[in-house]
């Protein structure tokens, strides 16, 4: 199944398809196939496209293998003590029936106002644009997590309750501000301005606001082994509680630019911020235009698909007793695919790379068949090698324009 809408940059007729559309149903977690961990992505490519896609991916499997391998080692401590497996067994049918319901807000809950918010300097090595001015902010986030039998557990996490962001202003007037939400491990500001180019996008005339997700850079614990190990190291409830706590700190940064004139807000991220700004756009109607990056859709089939993190994953569920269906189940009001997008399809774009193998193309193809295939793009690269970077930009400059998100 093919589209002019989601071409891969470099040759116009080089396109991704499935025979058959992949989800037929609702709840999705039970109609998407139980085998989809293993799926392969094919695409029509030309020559010189085949050997980019094929070259990245397999530089994407190198990296990914020793990814998992750290984050697999560092989790078993964790993830699968008898008290937190007992936690997310005692606990998955409150999340369970929230996804099913299909309501975001009764997960994702609008924060108070009226936060206040602190100033600091920004890092050595952050971006400082030749007009304007750079400030890092920060609050003592509200979020208590929406299931009660999970707020002891995740209170013991006190550098995380401090909710982190870098702000790039103009300075002459209330700007509109592209909302940029960093990838897992890859916190640092300098890092992402760089990779995704957002001084481009300063000089474009947008304002720009780089978040810290929950338990990543300042927000990680003194004791954690690496930025982001207390996202994914404490089970499936803690998890969710993790992308509600996310959701939330965004928008009460909303509020913050919101209140401060800001006269539109747009979203993109990268990898887990590609999968954070999609769901964002579910619950978001504020938002003029979301973009994700190489998104995931389905954490638990992203998991199932990185070995040996697999493996883990699949001796948890083997004591949780628990199949594929219901571990999908349990993290679904993470997804973006359980809800509908709180912002018309002609608001949503797509980027995704043909060669990625840490987000692989099916769960940018599951999310663009969910958003009623808004416009999607394709390049040649992988998560990390963003070949053709330059087309995608300008198609992302275009598509903002198209939707009047303008600086």
């Amino acid at each position: 199944m093919t589209s002019p809408a989601q071409r891969v940059s470099r040759i116009a007729n080089q396109t991704y398809h499935h025979a058959t559309r992949v989800i037929n149903g609702q709840p999705w977690w039970q109609h998407l196939p139980e085998d989809f961990a293993s799926w392969r992505d094919r695409f029509d490519l030309d020559t010189t496209a085949r050997l980019m896609v094929d070259g990245t991916a397999k530089v994407d499997f190198a990296l990914r293998t020793g990814l998992a391998t750290l984050a697999g080692l560092f989790a078993i401590p964790t993830t699968l003590r008898p008290g937190l497996v007992a936690l997310d067994r005692d606990n998955r049918a409150f999340y369970q029936r929230i996804a099913a319901a299909g309501d975001p807000h009764a997960f994702y809950q609008r924060p108070q106002r009226g936060v206040t918010m602190k100033r600091h300097e920004p890092g050595l090595l952050d971006y400082r644009p030749p007009t304007g001015h750079v400030d890092v902010l920060s609050f003592d986030s509200a979020f208590e997590p929406v299931n009660p039998a999970l707020r002891p557990h995740y209170s013991r996490f006190t550098r995380n309750r401090t909710a982190w962001a870098e702000h790039w202003q103009h300075g002459d007037k209330p700007r509109s501000t592209l909302i940029v939400i960093h990838g897992f491990t890859a916190d640092p500001y300098w890092i992402n301005s760089r990779f995704l180019a957002l001084p481009w996008f300063y000089k474009l005339g947008y304002d720009i606001l780089l978040v810290t997700l929950p338990f990543h850079g300042r927000r990680q614990e003194k004791t954690s082994p690496y930025s982001g190990h207390g996202w994914f190291s404490h089970g499936f409830c803690h998890m969710n509680e993790t992308m509600a706590h996310a959701i939330h700190d965004i928008r009460v940064f909303m509020d913050y630019l919101e209140d401060n004139g800001v006269p539109q807000m747009g979203v993109t991220g990268i990898s887990l911020g590609g999968y954070t700004s999609a769901l964002l756009a579910s619950v978001e109607d504020r938002l003029r235009c979301a973009i994700p990056n190489v998104p995931v859709v389905s954490i638990m089939d992203i998991v199932l698909e990185w070995f040996p993190a697999s493996w883990i994953a699949r001796i948890g569920m083997k004591l949780g007793d628990i199949s594929v269906q219901e571990a999908r189940a349990s993290v679904a009001v993470q997804s973006a695919l359980s809800f509908r997008p709180a912002i018309a399809h002609e608001r949503l774009m797509l980027i995704a790379g043909a060669g990625d193998r840490f987000a692989p193309p099916k769960h940018t193809h599951l999310l663009w068949e969910h958003w009623k295939r808004c416009r999607l793009h394709w390049f040649p690269g992988n998560h990390l090698i963003h070949l053709d970077q330059g087309r995608y930009l300008r198609a992302m400059r275009s598509f903002m324009r198209h939707v009047k998100f303008l600086p």
